[in-house]
């Protein structure tokens, strides 16, 4: 798979990412408005992150327990307003086309490295199949071909066969079910179509 193809998918998922951020903060500002003690608490959640940190940097241990105690109380405070409101938490956080990766095309794994999420492998597919011209096989396969475009007369001098052509795409048809069916046993010979462009 070629890297622009990639990276445009990449952009693809950015734009997505910052679309479904962008709206879980809209839900979030319209949920404050209609209650207002939700912002009060998310404001002194978020002061109480950054003393938690400050003490943490410098050593003070002993007021780490009252922090998170008044942290927990908070959030507890917080769950019981949502619920009284019908509300879930999920409902403030972004709603990802993909949970897994968060619409970054990537997870992070637990030695710290990041994979290919399967969301990210499958658009691949996707785009490969589509280039690949195999993107109609709802329309074009063995059900709807039909073998009466095909002339049934013999004319050996013109079609240098002693069958009709269309006793002889018949025989190809078989052929190509018989690859299809024994595709993946041992010994199965390849199939390769020749002849001019436009031909059929």
């Amino acid at each position: 798979m070629s890297k622009e193809v990639l990276n445009s998918l990449l952009k693809e998922y950015e734009q997505k990412k910052i679309y479904a951020e962008l709206e879980a903060e809209k839900r979030k500002e319209e949920l404050y408005k209609r209650i207002p003690k939700l912002q009060q608490i998310e404001n002194e959640l978020n002061s109480f992150a950054l003393l938690t940190t400050k003490n943490i940097l410098s050593n003070q241990t002993v007021s780490l327990d009252e922090l998170y105690k008044k942290i927990e109380l908070l959030k507890q405070k917080k769950e019981t307003i949502l619920r009284e409101n019908g509300i879930s938490s999920k409902d403030l956080k972004p709603h990802y086309e993909c949970s897994i990766c968060k619409d970054t095309g990537y997870v992070s794994q637990e030695n710290l490295d990041t994979k290919m999420c399967n969301c990210l492998k499958q658009k691949l597919l996707d785009v490969s199949f589509d280039k690949s011209n195999l993107s109609n096989l709802n329309k074009e396969n063995f059900d709807t071909f039909n073998e009466n475009l095909f002339s049934d007369e013999v004319d050996l001098a013109k079609f240098r066969f002693n069958i009709s052509p269309r006793e002889n795409i018949r025989n190809i048809k078989q052929k190509c079910r018989e690859f299809i069916e024994n595709f993946d046993l041992p010994g199965t010979k390849n199939l390769l179509f020749t002849g001019n462009t436009g031909l059929r």
